[in-house]
Order: C-alpha cells, then structure tokens, then sequence
C-alpha cells in the first residue's frame, strides 16, 4: 500500500498523474460524485433551512469500498478533483465519507496535468473551501427547487416528461424571443447599384455612396433607375485618395465561451463534442513515446490570463518557428470581460513544443481538430500585430447631377498573428480587393457597365450554438460549465430543433415558454438569472449564507406556483400528422412518443388501436438479399440498422451501412461515429480495412 493517496474524478486523470509520482503515491478515481440528492424525492428539508439531504449514488458501491480500504492504509489523503464548485463540493463529500477534519490540509488544485505543477501543488495542500461548496449547494438546492416543483405542472398542463431549469428556462425564452422577432419582421426594399469600371490594366468595382455631395438612400427603383441613368457612359473622374495603415491586435487565448463558439463556427463541433474532447486533452490523452500527457489547461474557465512561464515558452518558441518580428516588444496581455471569474488561467497547451502535427498519429479527429484551434489561438494570442494598409477611392461622374462612387482595398504589409490564426468569425478578412489599380486624385477611369440590385432588410438571424452561447456569456446568464449541457437540455426535452445549425424552437417550445413567462416571469427573466448568478458569486468570495439566497428566491416562488397549479388550463398539444393512412380504419396516422422512440398510432384510440413502426430507409441494399436496409430502435433506444425483410433475412449492424464495398474482403463498409469523430471502416473487425480521408494540410503543419 501507498503511503500517499491521491483522489481524483477519472481513470485517465488518475493515469496521468499517477506517472509524475514515486510509488509512495496512489492515485485513483472517484467517478465523480460519490453523493447527490435522491432522484426519487426532493430531497431539501425547506422547514429545516433548505438542507440538502444527500445519500450514496446507487451503483457506486464498489468504488466507495476501493475508496475507503485505500483511504484506511494511507498515512496522507490529497482530494484532487477538478478546480471549480463542483469539484470543490466532490472533495467535500470524499472528505465526509471517510471522515476528515475540517482543519486537515487534504485539498490540491491544479489547472494544468504536468509535472511540474503537480509536484508543486502536493507540497502546498490547504483545507476544503466551505464557501465554493457552499456555491455549490445553494446551486444545486436552487435548481432541485425549481425543477421538482415546476415539472409536475408542466405534465399536468401540457405533458409527461417535460422539465424547467433555472438556466435552461430563460435560454428557451431567449430563442423564443428571436423566433417571435423573425416572425414579425416586415422586411423593407432598398436598392445597391455597383459600376465597373477600368483603368490602367485592370476591371474594378465601385459602389455607389452619395448625390451630389450628399449620402443618398435608394429606397425603391425609380430611385436607382434615376442613378443608373446618370452614370450609364459618363465619365468618371477620381475625386479622392485615402490609405491608411492600421494595425489588428491578437485575439486572447480561449476561455470556454469563445473556444466554444469558434469550434463551432471554424470546424463545426457541436458544443457537446467540444467540451468532451476538452476534458480528455485536459486528463491526459496516451502520446507515442511520452505517455500519458495533459495537453491543455483547464478548460472551464472564462479568464484570459496566462502564466508568466506560459507566456515566455511561447515567445521562445515563436521567435525560433518565425522569427524575432513576430515576437512583441512587450508581452500582450488581455483584459478578460467584465464580472468574470479569474481563479483559472485561460485555456492553452501546457507544452508548446507539442504543436498538432507532432501528436496528431495520438488523437482522435475531434481532439486533434479542437488542440489545433487551442494551440493555434494561444501561440497566435503571443504574437505581433498584423498591418493591414487600407485604401478607399471616391470616384465622382461628370455630370450635372454628380453621382459619388466609393472603391476601397486593403492589403497587408506584415501578417503577425495572422501567420497562425486566420481569424475567426467576428475577426476582418481581407477583402479581396488588393488588386485595386493605382490610382491618384484626377485619374479618369473608363466606364464599363454598371449593375443595379433590389435587396430587402433581413430579419435577425436564428440562433446557432455559437451565437447562443456568446449571447449567454454577454447577458451573464451561466457559467462556464453551464454552456453545454444547458444547450443539450432544450434540444433533448424537444423544445429547440436545429435545422442545419440554426436552433429553431418547437410548438412545445413555445408552449413551454409561454407557461413561464405567464406563471414564473422572474423565472425567464434575463436580469433576474443574471443576477442569480452574481448572488452565486458572492456565496463563494463568503459574503453571504446560501441559505439566504435560497430563501429569497423560494418564497416568492412558491406563491407563483400555488397560483400556477390553481389558474393554468391544460393544454391541448396538436398531434403531428403523418402521409401514412391507418390500414385499419383509413384516418392518416399521428406521430406518437413512446418508451424507443416515435411510432405511428391511428388518431381514432381507443376505438381503433393500430400503431405501426416507423420505416426509415437510409437508401442501402442489404448485402444478403438485396431488400432496403432500414434504421430500427432497439429495446433501450439505441438504434441499429436491419434487413426489412427481417426476421427472414437476418443482416444487422450497430453502424450505419454505407452500401460501398471493402476493397480488401468485399463485404460491407460502415459509418463508425465515436465521441471524437466518425470515419468509414469494414463492418468486419477482423479485416481491419479502415477508409481514411485525403487532406491538404496546411503550410504551418507542412513546416511541422
């Protein structure tokens, strides 16, 4: 037996960790939480000052004992999990199962799984921090309330099933908001008229800008016609010459928020995906040769700031990758936005020598795709500005009534962060038009053509992931370990769909919404869950007892409910007809939930009660008989794909056929989708032929 134990939440962290220590050292998972409130009851005594009652997760018997029986042998216990609320509150429970003092110096944080910063924190252990773990509570506590207390009326009024959230409530209302925006916008007409023009070698484009000397607004197309009129063969004369030099600053490195919205836009990971491959790089992923390392910082944080030691490897190794003009004079800091959390530093690779392509032949798709975009930010967040020369060309016709056309260009004069970050979403592209001709005030280029368009206003966009969660983050509606689930929660109850990427709330969506918002408007109210947030906060600096915050929010809450169980009318939700006609009684079947998914049932039950399942052909042969394979569900809801012949034909696969064949046995080749990717592969495991992808890699990974 180890003289030291070490208690972490997962295998792969233990694995990590457990190769920077002597064999004095024991590390070993908890699985995460080892107590929680009950599923089946309430579980907070609001006579008895809101306590939570806790008990032992089922099911985790085995770990419990392995837990304790290491705990009894060792002469030292370090309680190691992750370093925000939740993990505080993990150690705590750990800390009352095998009955430590409060005073014992048991608790060790990290934010990064390297050597060095794990020797370092062992020698520096401190007490549990009751004021995170009471954050923690009041958390908990507040969102068990509301949950327990509101479900039962969402399926007495609308149906079973459903649930409210703290957070996921407001973020429902906040989609609701937009659609309702969408759908009242009256779009209004306005014309953009751009002339070709030519000079010295070259076609340009300019846009019209003005009237005789004035900004003019084309509203309709007599207005353009009369534009398109005057400048049609005139001549055309360079009124105006400006360039100027401006300089674009780095981006900071990652916090969750902004490494979950570029994920999504740059390579289009879900939110989901994104935070699952953020922790395995952050516990440790197995690198040819090295082990088992932890690639990134942690990654629940929302601060920009970096490690000095951090920051000086990464000037190090940009002025030996690019040279000394990409490294700035003096190191770029960030200021992180206002009412964030700075306990962990931002998210960043913990060895800059490891640049992606090195260990891309360790990492799954996802992880080498959300390490490069985490690597690339940061390196890129240490770097010089690029310096972008912008030109803008007002051109004037020469005409009685002068119409005002306006070209511009830029071009870049040193590329800095650029040379590794190619801007994200919100950052400028260049425009394209660096191939504007030279020209100086006077010039006379020659008329070519000139194009007028009708366009309308466009409503706000819906919601993508992105969006959503930089619109979260900016209104400081959750956390940064909030995000995700928050968003897969709304999707999962049914009540946003995405449709491409946009999020699209649903009829029960708005039905849900509209339920909140007239029972428990503070519920959904942005300020209100904003401020709940700061309350939260100040639990944790100890400014004030979480059994206050929690009573502040219930008893007004419990009035709204007495009220919304006595006044609210049940809901008739309209069932989603289907083309499929009822081969009993010939009414066109509904689209019905059940225990495995949708079915089809005959709208007339009870007097008619046929039901059928739903056919879903994906379009493939069964390579046995050649009848169409078809998506099924299975007993506990996972899908699988079968033989619609079946149980004649008995051709079956967990993964999706691809009706391709394996060029090295024949049989059939199938759509493998893991948490970190998908990729093609013969079904048969014993072949072992796996279908991979040409890419183009870039000039970076090609210098890699």
């Amino acid at each position: 037996m180890a003289e030291n134990l070490i208690i972490v939440e997962s295998p792969s962290k233990a694995k990590t960790i457990e190769k920077y220590l002597g064999s004095k050292f024991k590390v070993i998972a908890s699985n995460g939480h080892v107590r929680d409130l009950p599923k089946s009851q309430l579980g907070v005594e609001i006579e008895d000052d809101f306590a939570p009652k806790y008990i032992t997760l089922r099911g985790r018997g085995d770990v419990i004992e392995k837990i304790r029986r290491e705990a009894k042998a060792a002469k030292q216990i370090y309680l190691a999990t992750d370093p925000d609320r939740e993990g505080e509150a993990i150690s705590w429970h750990l800390a009352n199962m095998l009955k430590l003092k409060p005073e014992d110096k048991c608790r060790i944080v990290f934010n990064e799984i390297t050597k060095g910063v794990i020797q370092k924190s062992i020698k520096s252990p401190r007490t549990i921090d009751l004021s995170l773990v009471d954050a923690q509570q009041a958390r908990r506590v507040l969102d068990r309330l509301l949950g327990y207390k509101i479900s039962p009326l969402l399926w007495m009024k609308v149906k079973k099933g459903l649930s409210a959230g703290r957070v996921q409530s407001v973020t429902t209302k906040i989609i609701c908001d937009r659609e309702r925006e969408i759908q009242d916008f009256v779009p209004k007409e306005y014309w953009t008229i751009s002339v070709k023009l030519h000079h010295g070698r070259h076609n340009f484009e300019a846009k019209f800008n003005g009237l005789n000397g004035k900004k003019y607004e084309l509203s309709s197309e007599e207005q353009a016609k009369r534009i398109v009129d005057i400048s049609t063969d005139a001549d055309y004369v360079v009124s105006g010459v400006k360039t100027a030099k401006k300089s674009r600053h780095a981006p900071a490195p990652y916090t969750t928020s902004s490494m979950l919205q570029d994920a999504s836009n740059r390579v289009s990971m879900p939110p989901k995906r994104t935070m699952l491959c953020a922790q395995q790089l952050y516990e440790g992923i197995n690198i040819k040769g090295k082990g088992s390392i932890g690639l990134i910082t942690y990654m629940r944080t929302d601060s920009v700031r970096i490690s000095k030691e951090a920051q000086d490897a990464a000037r190090a190794f940009i002025a030996e990758k690019f040279g000394a003009q990409y490294v700035p004079e003096r190191p770029n800091f960030y200021r992180g936005r206002s009412g964030a959390q700075d306990a962990h530093e931002a998210i960043r690779p913990t060895d800059v020598t490891l640049t992606p392509a090195l260990i891309k032949d360790s990492l799954e798709p996802g992880q080498y795709k959300l390490y490069k975009l985490i690597y690339e930010r940061f390196i890129a967040s240490q770097m010089s500005e690029a310096v972008i020369e912008t030109t803008t060309v007002s051109i004037d016709t020469q005409t009685a009534d002068v119409c005002n056309y306006r070209a511009s260009g830029s071009k870049t004069l040193f590329d800095g962060f650029t040379a590794v970050y190619k801007g994200g979403a919100d950052d400028e592209e260049d425009d394209g038009s660096a191939n504007l001709p030279q020209m100086a005030e006077g010039d006379a280029p020659k008329y070519v053509s000139i194009t007028p368009k009708q366009n309308f206003t466009e409503p706000p966009p819906r919601y993508t992931e992105a969006s959503l969660v930089k619109t979260l983050e900016e209104l400081g509606i959750g956390r940064p370990s909030t995000y995700s689930p928050t968003i897969s929660t709304i999707i999962d109850r049914g009540y946003v769909e995405k449709e491409k990427k946009q999020l699209v709330p649903t009829e029960l969506g708005f039905i849900v919404n509209k339920l909140m918002e007239d029972n428990f408007s503070k519920i959904v109210d942005v300020k209100f869950t904003a401020d709940m947030e700061s309350s939260l906060d100040s639990i944790e600096d100890g400014n004030v007892r979480w059994q206050s915050i929690v009573s502040d929010f219930y008893t007004p809450f419990k009035e709204d409910l007495d009220k919304a169980f006595a006044n609210t009318p049940k809901v008739e939700l309209k069932p989603e007809v289907s083309d499929v006609p009822c081969e009993k009684c010939g009414a066109m079947m509904v689209y019905k939930e059940g225990r495995f998914g949708r079915f089809l049932a005959c709208p007339n039950y009870p007097k008619c009660k046929n039901t059928k399942t739903i056919v879903d052909k994906i379009g493939v042969k069964c390579p046995k008989c050649g009848a169409d394979i078809i998506k099924r569900q299975g007993k506990k809801g996972k899908s699988f794909y079968g033989c619609e012949r079946y149980p004649d034909c008995d051709y079956v696969s967990w993964d999706k056929p691809t009706g391709e064949s394996c060029p090295k046995c024949g049989k059939m080749l199938v759509q493998k989708i893991r948490v970190n990717g998908r990729y093609t592969a013969c079904e048969d495991k014993d072949c072992g032929y796996i279908k991979r992808k040409e890419s183009k890699k870039t000039e970076q990974e090609k210098d890699e």
